[in-house]
């Protein structure tokens, strides 16, 4: 007994590799971010009484219009679909469970997209009003501006009501059969029983998923840019690539993460209230109530809006262009983009998974705090919109990459260019500090599930850290990391901003190839590309239908 605490302390004070390569990891994921705030705080040309004095106000006032906007919206169609399917049974209402999480294939820029081909002058809407009425010009006619504040409401709303809806319907799912019941019996109406019983029970779920809306709204790049609606992020953009002003930039970014910080907090803050507690084992389960006749196919109309305006219309679109424009599935560039997204898009899942199981892995073998501490702080990385991280990685690269090819000329004699910012190299980096959170999440979700008998049997035996965690957690993770694997990989596929910012000369992937056509007008062009971005969109959505769907098979 009194060799056992100097023991215990000497182990925990010895460098341990597993805790040092953990803490290491996060110290990479977390760098761009802070690099952001340092450039921020110390910028070569410092505009900061500038922005405050002209562009920074209406860029904040324009990107809380969108976001509070688009957060109206998608929890008004979320919310209303998820009670709707959870509580009646009416036409198609089991398949609109599924077909609701559709919209989540399609990133936003692309549905943006096919808007603007639908309803611009030329597209089959205004071309179908001026043959059956006559008009012959748009002087003779009203129809609304399409390259507008109200679309980018609009895309963005479809795009992202999904979040709220699969966390309404979790809530509303879990919510016991037996209120209702009491309600009914007092006389509560339809409404009433939402609006007094339902809602408030779900609103920590709701408030939840509302806030994800949110970080995806302030996030996005692709559709305010293509819409011409002036946000933060598009602010970014315009101070560094035009104004060649990288400290403008960056004190703009550190304004977006304090935004999406504020947003974080309301996300944790809901689901650390998001608890529903039965009564007992034997909870009632909510008995959906049957709509026949109008009423019925009214909830089947409702529900049908989201799902035609986010998925059908662009799929829709998009996919009558790739039909028409065949000749474009054998283009080179497009061959190219395919072949470069793969590549890393591919290798940024690995890399990403690998890191996050040895982080998770590190942390869980590790006595000391500040790794502990370190690990949840790592998924902030996902909530940073990707042109932030454009920043935090390009800028301290490039200087980096300038020192290693002096030094390498000055010792050899030969320029070896820039070999991480010229090189997809950023780019993979970039995915990485993106998508943590889903590798950590998914390692650390599964590890917690190994049984902590198999891997101190395997220690007792003679097994390192390394051989048990080839040995004992790997197979049995085996499924949660294939998920990660995927899930990162297609995440990968559609991030935009970030590819814009970080890819070399001449280097093109699925989604920027997309968005340079589309802005060109060139949408037959675009379309092939888009089909591509979809279909891999596709493969996230029905897992995590099938996910969805274990629980309700019970």
């Amino acid at each position: 007994m009194i060799d056992k605490k100097p023991h215990t302390a000497a182990r925990r004070t010895r460098m341990n590799p597993w805790s040092v390569g953990a803490f290491a990891i996060a110290v990479l994921v977390l760098a761009p971010l802070l690099a952001v705030l340092w450039i921020a705080l110390n910028p070569v040309d410092n505009i900061w009484p500038h922005l405050l004095s002209t562009t920074l106000p209406r860029y904040l006032r324009t990107t809380a219009v969108l976001a509070v906007s688009v957060a109206v919206l998608s929890a008004a169609m979320g919310t209303g679909a998820a009670w709707l399917v959870v509580m009646y049974r009416f036409p198609f209402s089991r398949m609109l469970q599924w077909l609701l999480l559709l919209p989540l294939a399609i990133p936003a820029y692309v549905g943006a997209y096919a808007l603007v081909d639908f309803l611009e002058y030329a597209g089959p809407v205004q071309t179908t009003l001026r043959q059956v009425f006559g008009w012959q010009t748009s002087r003779d006619y009203w129809f609304p501006e399409i390259r507008s504040l109200g679309s980018a409401i609009l895309v963005l709303s479809a795009a992202l009501s999904p979040y709220v809806f699969l966390m309404a319907r979790a809530a509303f799912r879990e919510q016991s059969g037996s209120i209702y019941e009491v309600a009914r019996a007092l006389g509560a109406g339809p409404f009433a029983r939402f609006w007094r019983v339902g809602l408030p029970m779900a609103r920590p779920a709701i408030a939840a998923g509302v806030a994800i809306v949110m970080m995806e709204t302030v996030s996005d790049f692709g559709t305010v840019s293509y819409f011409a609606v002036q946000t933060l992020t598009t602010g970014i953009f315009t101070v560094w690539l035009e104004l060649n002003n990288a400290g403008g930039a960056a004190q703009i970014a550190g304004v977006v993460l304090l935004v999406v910080g504020l947003l974080v907090g309301l996300e944790k803050l809901s689901r650390g209230r998001a608890r529903f507690h039965g009564n007992t084992r034997q909870q009632r389960k909510v008995v959906p109530m049957t709509l026949t006749g109008w009423t019925g196919w009214l909830a089947t109309a409702l529900c049908l809006v989201p799902f035609a305006f986010g998925f059908v219309l662009p799929v829709g679109v998009i996919g009558y262009h790739a039909v028409k424009n065949a000749r474009q599935w054998a283009d080179p560039a497009l061959l190219e983009a395919l072949l470069n997204t793969l590549t890393v898009a591919g290798l940024a899942a690995i890399v990403t998974v690998c890191a996050a199981i040895f982080m998770v892995y590190g942390v869980r073998l590790t006595g000391r705090r500040l790794p502990r501490v370190l690990l949840p702080v790592t998924t902030l990385g996902y909530a940073a919109p990707g042109a932030v991280l454009g920043i935090g990685i390009l800028i301290p690269l490039a200087a980096l990459d300038n020192i290693i090819a002096d030094a390498i000329e000055a010792l050899f004699g030969v320029d070896p260019g820039l070999l991480m910012t010229g090189s997809a190299f950023a780019i993979v980096l970039a995915y990485t500090v993106r998508f943590f959170a889903i590798a950590q999440g998914a390692a650390d979700a599964a590890m917690g599930r190994v049984a902590p008998s198999l891997p101190m049997a395997a220690r007792s035996l003679g097994k390192t850290a390394g051989g048990t965690l080839r040995r004992i957690y790997v197979p049995i993770m085996r499924g949660s990391v294939g998920t990660a694997l995927l899930l990162v990989f297609v995440d990968s596929v559609k991030e935009l901003p970030a590819t814009l910012l970080l890819r070399p000369f001449n280097y093109d992937t699925l989604a920027t190839r997309v968005f340079e056509k589309a802005g060109l007008e060139q949408i037959g062009q675009a379309a092939p590309a888009a089909i591509l971005v979809i279909s891999v969109g596709l493969i996230a959505v029905g897992l995590m239908a099938r996910s969805e769907s274990r629980p309700s098979a019970e």
